[in-house]
């Protein structure tokens, strides 16, 4: 993993966790589109509408997500990010639990809850914590560093705001009885996906002034190395 890593160039895992990360958000909302039109998304969960989805636009972006996740993962351990220790492995706990959430489906909405049921149930919340967690983090790691100090409000903001989604999710999950748990899911999932695109888009803006500073900085060694 670390010779791949070294490889590819951090600007490469940028693009790749953006497009992973856009094609997701996209795939997901397609996926809600189709399966089922008397499901209702505010009271049923994206695992169920996964279920419904017979095409596999849903499973298919959980797992794309999970993927492009670790590769913004490599994308900021290669820029040097203050992601080592906790971040880092919380933010591999997310993804791959959205890969095996989506190897691993729910059951329909209504049929009793099976062992590959739980197994699913339990690989989400673990995803559903673990990001908010490792960006509550990261605020002050990238308040304290010179080329992260800019987005570390924006991030802190959306850490908040998953904060009071993932209580807000143990909330209608438990005592709530389920109210609103869709609407509810799919916040807590829209500030999540918000915390990565922040991450991912700051570091392609990154790994692009970086490679064009090189390039500015090598040229007239160049152009004096040959007219000597």
């Amino acid at each position: 993993m670390s010779g791949l890593m070294a490889r590819v160039s951090p600007g490469m895992w940028a693009w790749i966790a953006c497009a992973a990360i856009g094609f997701s958000a996209v795939a997901v909302v397609i996926g809600q589109v189709g399966p089922d039109p008397y499901l209702d998304p505010f009271n049923v969960t994206v695992s169920e509408y996964a279920v419904a989805d017979r095409g596999g636009v849903t499973e298919v972006a959980m797992a794309v997500m999970g993927l492009g996740s670790l590769a913004l993962l490599a994308g900021l351990r290669a820029v040097g990010a203050p992601v080592r220790g906790l971040p880092e492995r919380l933010l591999m706990v997310w993804s791959g639990a959205l890969v095996v959430a989506a190897v691993i489906p729910t059951t329909p909405l209504g049929a009793d809850m099976t062992l590959t049921a739980q197994v699913h149930r339990y690989v989400s919340v673990a995803a559903f914590v673990s990001l908010p967690v490792a960006a509550a983090v990261l605020v002050p790691r990238l308040g304290a560093h010179a080329d992260w100090k800019p987005v570390a409000r924006v991030v802190e903001w959306l850490a908040l705001a998953a904060g009071f989604g993932v209580l807000a999710m143990t909330y209608v999950a438990l005592p709530g009885e389920r109210v609103l748990i869709g609407l509810v899911e799919r916040l807590l999932l829209g500030a999540e996906v918000a915390v990565l695109g922040v991450l991912a888009c700051w570091l392609v803006r990154l790994a692009w002034t970086r490679t064009h500073a090189t390039k500015a900085v090598n040229f007239p060694t160049y152009h004096r190395f040959i007219a000597s």
